[in-house]
């Protein structure tokens, strides 16, 4: 039997009933797709409804406000794939009068849209004849087939999407598309995979080799960097201070002031640093407290911080402004300082 045959009836038995499966509707389909990338289905599908219901069509999401727009999508990360989606919405009304494009290049071309995510697109609202290659796929097709090759390198990609192609139901691309996510993400998992429920076990290259675990082949990840960073919580009745974020992964987004290092200090050193000194320069101030250590893990950077509850007197700049709890509640705000207003209590 094909391996497209076997995975289709592996499919028709085991196949997740997921909602946007349920329409032909592009806009759904790229909201889906887009909340996906680097996101387990578990934990995209409540953001899903919840984007789904705040900007029910192309036309409601192009003309909301950046900041609503992002405000959704908090606690998501990756926020740059929020921005996209906004910018694109703005885009199809623009170029297309609002009908999101039908055409292979022209999806490929939206910004935010890969070459997965647009041949996902075709398939599943166009029906056009395109293979998915995303993580799931790849982990599949490297132990089925034994591909040895890191799927990044430019070689790599070249093999998979040849492999792809050639494999693709071309009468069911669709389902068959579904289905090799579907049971790469259920079946040949990364880890502990259920290699006594595959429907590939006597041809699986990497189970027969006893080379599961190490497929697919990975290339060296980046290092992470840590960063040291102490926010001030500076507030006058129930208002505090923040600014909006102009650059960087939270682009657009808001937190408190804070203060950067390149190593972990202790109290006594950060009184003393030029930092900290030249934050308060010309303020009375008073420190009353510090939280816990929060730490924040991200796909580049893990960001260790402490927040400092501060007493200051008239305190006034350019770069940050007071806000009521009620105007918080609005604004997006990275998980970090979300998670820490909760935990404290503060909105």
């Amino acid at each position: 039997m094909s391996f497209s045959k076997n995975l289709l009836g592996w499919y028709d038995v085991n196949k997740r009933e997921l909602p946007w499966r349920e329409t032909k509707d592009p806009y759904v389909i790229w909201i889906s797709e887009i909340i996906l990338q680097q996101t387990r289905v578990d934990q995209g599908l409540p953001y899903f409804y919840k984007f789904i219901n705040a900007f029910p069509s192309i036309v409601d999401l192009a003309n909301a406000k950046n900041e609503d727009v992002l405000k959704v999508w908090q606690g998501l990360g990756y926020y740059s794939r929020a921005r996209n989606l906004h910018f694109t919405a703005k885009h199809i009304i623009e170029k297309y009068n609002g009908v999101f494009p039908s055409n292979y290049k022209e999806i490929l071309s939206l910004k935010g849209v890969g070459i997965y995510t647009a041949s996902a697109i075709s398939s599943f609202a166009f029906n056009l004849p395109y293979p998915v290659v995303d993580g799931n796929v790849v982990r599949v097709l490297s132990r089925v087939f034994g591909v040895e090759i890191p799927f990044e390198s430019s070689a790599g990609k070249k093999q998979f999407y040849s492999l792809a192609n050639k494999l693709i139901d071309k009468r069911k691309h669709s389902k068959y598309n579904q289905a090799i996510m579907d049971f790469g993400a259920t079946c040949c998992t990364p880890k502990l995979p259920k290699c006594d429920n595959c429907p590939f076990i006597l041809s699986c290259n990497a189970y027969i080799t006893n080379n599961i675990n190490n497929l697919p082949v990975k290339k060296k990840k980046i290092k992470q960097t840590t960063r040291y960073l102490h926010y001030f919580i500076i507030n006058d009745k129930d208002r505090f201070v923040l600014s909006k974020i102009n650059n960087g992964i939270w682009n657009g987004m808001y937190q408190f002031p804070f203060i950067e290092f390149e190593k972990k200090i202790n109290q006594c050193e950060l009184f003393e640093t030029l930092n900290w000194k030249s934050f308060f320069l010309g303020y009375k101030y008073e420190v009353l407290s510090s939280s816990d250590e929060y730490n924040h893990k991200l796909s580049h950077q893990r960001i260790n911080s402490v927040f400092w509850f501060v007493n200051i007197d008239n305190f006034s700049n350019n770069k940050f402004k007071y806000f009521s709890k009620h105007e918080i509640r609005k604004l997006p705000i990275p998980r970090l300082i979300d998670k820490f207003m909760n935990d404290y209590k503060l909105i």
